[in-house]
């Protein structure tokens, strides 16, 4: 909604005018790009009038009859640039858009170059946007991609870390949250945990929140604020969690689509990159091998068969698209008959715009006809996505993993012993090998005997494991003491239903045989757990001594005594040092 009352020029987009959208150019950073890419399609950018999009730092013609929208992070370079632009005078009007609030002094800088050039009356608008962070799904963002490993788990628990290092992170993350709760237009309550980067976060968002509310005349959370509505009464809770809490989940070998998506294919921004295998056909001998094909596919909120089946186990998802596939086929004479009475031959699919004969039959043609190859699409985009996740699976043995680890950290007994599975050659990378053992040393209640790790370091030696992360671990694991009291992660295990083959026949798309068809059990993860516990009032002693702001007190209080005792209707969870898509589904399930 924000974004497109920006493309609007700033004002809430009339609903139902008739007229053309104004014509526009919208002029993006990296970071605007990446803000406006999971969420605004190129179709939906050009229903608003913007006819090009052009990055800032690219070479642009000028335009001179046309009003430009720049999206930008108001830094040095980029601000340059935008005085460039004014002195060359490249457009009608500039809208200046600012993801994040920028400084007097630089404001002042474009105020200069804007009177240098003789272009003060062109700025129509500067506005301070909030918005950086980015949004993923309906119920899920993150806070920047493109210098992610400046927040990332590593920057904030380095250890040759200074403390100038340390504030500037802070800033950046509490930049974003604070972002994000302008866009929202609600001020949350805020829960941490204690002498953690949580914390740290905890104390300068409060410190934020609290600056901006006694500012009663340019406060950003009063009146005629985009999220006035979209809240109930009730204030959301924010529950700040550190990475540090669990390091067994982001290491798990996962089991539904989304995550594994995430964990095995190259997917950022909603967007998979995928290398198309080139079938087995023989090269001649000496002819050049054929060069992969790169294809990248968007998986949508538009998307249904994601939407519906990115929190299914794979084995549900693969039956899934097979079913999609057969019920296309029943249909697909059907696309022959309309393209035919259409009088379309082959795949010349523009041409079915271009016609508009009103006849019966071609009516119903018209609209029944992109349904179905919409439908096409899908299914091929699917098959494409999941056959390139299930070569991973076989190829590592990733249903034997994730079963395993599933084990390790319920404690259940294992079939198999942990040294068998890192010295096996035909299972998994030694990157997997690796998360497996990190699993274990992290999961064990006492730590393996010198003699015994000995052992498993020669093994994941063999195998081609970089050892780095497992000392790390060791220091990690001594330090937060968490060894008295390992995480639970609840006692359930995966129930195999037996072989694929069962539910696949022999002509489906897939070939699963040997992979295992494990469903999964719900059960909370710690992340799920905290948030349980916090949002209910439940008194548990992971959370009993979690730290309490509410940035509308007004002096800060700093108590871990709720003020409020009822139960919260709607809350934020925030992992300080990155969550992952395992959490994410967790808490998705946690709710239905």
């Amino acid at each position: 909604v924000a974004l497109k009352r920006m493309l609007n020029f700033n004002v809430p987009p009339v609903k139902n005018s008739t007229g053309e959208p104004v014509w526009k150019v919208l002029i993006y950073d990296r970071f605007g790009q990446d803000i406006i890419s999971p969420l605004l399609s190129v179709k939906e950018l050009r229903d608003m009038g913007i006819t090009l999009h052009l990055l800032l730092h690219s070479d642009r013609d000028a335009i001179p009859d046309v009003p430009a929208v720049y999206f930008v992070m108001p830094t040095e370079e980029n601000i340059d640039r935008m005085c460039q632009d004014l002195r060359n005078q490249l457009y009608e009007s500039y809208y200046l858009n600012f993801i994040s609030a920028i400084s007097r002094s630089k404001l002042e800088d474009i105020a200069n170059a804007a009177i240098g050039a003789n272009a003060v009356t062109q700025v129509a608008k500067v506005f301070d946007q909030y918005l950086n962070f980015i949004t993923l799904e309906d119920d899920m963002f993150v806070l920047c991609n493109q210098n992610k490993e400046l927040v990332s788990y590593r920057a904030i628990n380095r250890p040759d870390i200074t403390d100038t290092e340390m504030e500037t992170i802070m800033d950046t993350i509490v930049d974003s949250l604070f972002c994000f709760f302008v866009t929202l237009g609600a001020i949350p309550i805020i829960r941490c945990s204690r002498g953690t980067a949580a914390e740290m976060v905890a104390v300068k968002l409060d410190k934020k929140l609290r600056e901006n509310l006694r500012d009663a005349r340019n406060s950003l959370f009063t009146g005629d604020t985009l999220g006035a509505g979209q809240f109930s009464f009730q204030r959301p809770l924010l529950v700040l969690v550190d990475r540090n809490i669990d390091l067994a989940t982001p290491l798990h070998h996962t089991w539904t689509y989304q995550a594994l998506v995430h964990d095995v294919l190259d997917f950022h921004l909603n967007r998979v990159n995928l290398e198309e295998s080139t079938g087995m056909e023989s090269t001649p001998a000496g002819a050049r091998p054929k060069k992969k094909n790169k294809k990248s596919y968007d998986l949508t909120a538009s998307d249904k068969f994601w939407q519906k089946h990115k929190g299914s186990p794979f084995p549900e998802v693969a039956e899934s698209v097979q079913q999609e596939l057969e019920s296309y086929r029943a249909q697909e004479d059907e696309v022959k008959r309309l393209k035919s009475i259409m009088g379309i031959e082959g795949e010349d699919e523009g041409a079915i715009s271009m016609l508009s004969d009103n006849t019966a039959k071609l009516t119903s043609a018209v609209s029944s006809l992109p349904e179905l190859l919409e439908k096409k699409r899908l299914i091929d985009l699917h098959t494409n996505v999941a056959t390139a996740v299930l070569e991973h699976i076989k190829s590592r043995k990733l249903d034997v993993y994730f079963e395993y680890e599933e084990k390790i950290m319920s404690k259940s007994t294992l079939d198999k012993s942990l040294l068998d599975m890192i010295s096996d050659p035909d299972a998994g990378t030694p990157e997997d090998k690796m998360r497996l053992f990190l699993i274990y040393y992290i999961s064990s209640a006492q730590a393996p005997s010198e003699i015994d790790l000995e052992q498993y370091k020669k093994a994941l030696m063999d195998a081609g494991c970089n050892l780095a992360p497992l000392s790390y671990i060791k220091q990690w694991k001594a330090f937060t003491k968490m060894a008295s009291a390992p995480t639970s992660y609840g006692n359930s295990t995966p129930k195999p239903l037996g072989l694929f083959s069962r539910v696949m026949n022999t002509g489906s798309q897939f070939v699963m045989e040997g992979v295992k068809n494990l469903v999964l059990k719900q059960q909370n993860l710690p992340v799920t757990r905290i948030l349980d516990s916090l949002m209910e009032m439940k008194s548990n002693p992971e959370t009993d001594d979690y730290r309490y702001f509410d940035p509308k007190m007004l002096r800060g209080s700093d108590s871990s005594v709720p003020r409020n005792k009822n139960p919260f209707q709607e809350a934020i969870v925030f992992v300080v040092g990155g969550g992952n898509y395992i959490e994410y589904q967790n808490l998705i399930d946690y709710i239905k």
